[in-house]
């Protein structure tokens, strides 16, 4: 799962350093708390965007709707600091808010690099979330065809093709 601030780049040339700290300190902490709540692992913060591992270390069989879950639990924290957020950074700001992608699949976790050692995920289906939360707009989680078959009723409604970068063919996306 990634999730990513929207509107954070174009507030970084608007705003005081404080008040960008304070709101990412939000979206970091909003977003632990529902990984973790989830039973998920927060691998790493990225700028304004953090990516999340479920079904590691310990297997879960419903690993997708622990994801999915959390992904709702993130947008709905932000929904309920929403106000507390605009007077943080000025009514006058760009819209702010997350976009969610998620996908569910075989990955590869471990360490990798020679001089500099990094414990991450990586593969097609780390790509895949990464690029599904690209296209979501401000307020939405996209999901694939994989989240959708192991969330069952989770995840009702028709799904879009969507280009993804990277991607040769169009990816299904569902809204979460």
């Amino acid at each position: 799962m990634f999730a990513d601030l929207r509107g954070y780049t174009a507030l970084t040339q608007s705003l005081e350093p404080a008040a960008l700290t304070a709101l990412l300190d939000a979206f970091y902490d909003d977003c632990a708390a529902a990984i973790w709540r989830y039973d998920g692992l927060l691998n790493k913060t990225i700028g304004d965007a953090v990516f999340a591992i479920f079904n590691f270390p310990v297997r879960q069989t419903d690993h997708a709707v622990q994801a999915l879950l959390a992904a709702r639990d993130i947008q709905e924290r932000f929904a309920r600091r929403r106000d507390e957020l605009l007077r943080l950074i000025g009514s006058g700001a760009l819209e702010v808010g997350i976009g969610i992608g998620i996908d569910s699949g075989e990955t590869n976790f471990g360490e990798f690099g020679q001089t500099h050692r990094d414990l991450t995920a990586v593969g097609t289906v780390v790509n895949r979330a990464a690029r599904a939360q690209a296209a979501a707009r401000s307020g939405e989680i996209l999901v694939t065809s994989a989240v959708r078959d192991r969330a069952g009723d989770l995840v009702a409604g028709e799904g879009a093709e969507h280009k993804l970068k990277g991607f040769q063919q169009p990816v299904m996306l569902f809204a979460g």
